[in-house]
This record gives C-alpha cells, structure tokens and sequence, in this order.
C-alpha cells in the first residue's frame, strides 16, 4: 500500500544558471538541475531519499509546511515554489519491535493490545 506527502520546494536560479531546490521542511535535501522542470524532477528524488533515510533511522518527519510559511522565509522571497510529491510505501514505524514484542508477551499482552493500552494512557494524561 503507498502513500503520498506533498512538500513545497523554493526553486532559485543561480549565477550558473541551475535551478537550486531546497525544502525547509527538511534542511540538508537538496538539489538542482538545469532547467526548471529537471530540478522539480530531481527534488522529487531528493526528497524520497531523505524521507526514506529518517524513517529507516526512525526518526519523525515533519508535516508540509503551508505555501505562506515557505515564501515567508527571507532565503525563498526570490524563490519559485513547486510541489514535489513523495510516494513512499506505508511503513509501519516507531519503536523497533524487538522493543516492544518482549515486553509485551512478559505482560500477557499482544503488540497491538499494549499499544492501544499506551495511546489511551498518552491521551488520558493529555486530558489531565
């Protein structure tokens, strides 16, 4: 099963005439290329790869930020904003399993079972 995320890239053009993609939702993915339509395309796997590394790593990703909050950044008023879209394969992520299986067979209880104990605890707390 895949899905998609959506990211904006702020394109610029510089002095060499390559078109630089950055994402400010992720410092460190970037790119260029040598037309406008070749950067979008790069970014496009630039953003997969960086994506693929943090969940591979089990780290958050960070939600889209919106269209306004990219071009407010002073470093993209002379960008040119595209959408890039990231189709990634639904993982299932968060702690290792090898974590949590064996606490929860100590306990009597499945993975799924102590998982949804842990979320209604999280939320109850939340709530408090």
């Amino acid at each position: 099963m895949g899905c998609s995320r959506r990211s904006l890239a702020a394109d610029v053009t510089n002095a060499d005439s390559e078109f630089g993609a950055s994402f400010s939702d992720f410092p460190g993915a970037v790119t260029a290329g040598t037309s406008l339509e070749n950067a979008r395309a790069m970014a496009e796997e630039a953003l997969a790869l960086h994506i693929n590394g943090l969940v591979a790593d089990e780290e958050a990703t960070p939600e889209p930020s919106s269209l306004d909050a990219v071009m407010a950044d002073p470093g993209n008023i002379e960008g040119v904003p595209i959408l890039v879209v990231h189709k990634a394969e639904a993982k299932k992520i968060g702690p290792r399993k090898g974590h949590i299986d064996p606490f929860a067979e100590a306990h009597g209880l499945t993975r799924s079972w102590f998982l949804a104990k842990a979320a209604k605890r999280e939320m109850e707390l939340a709530a408090a």
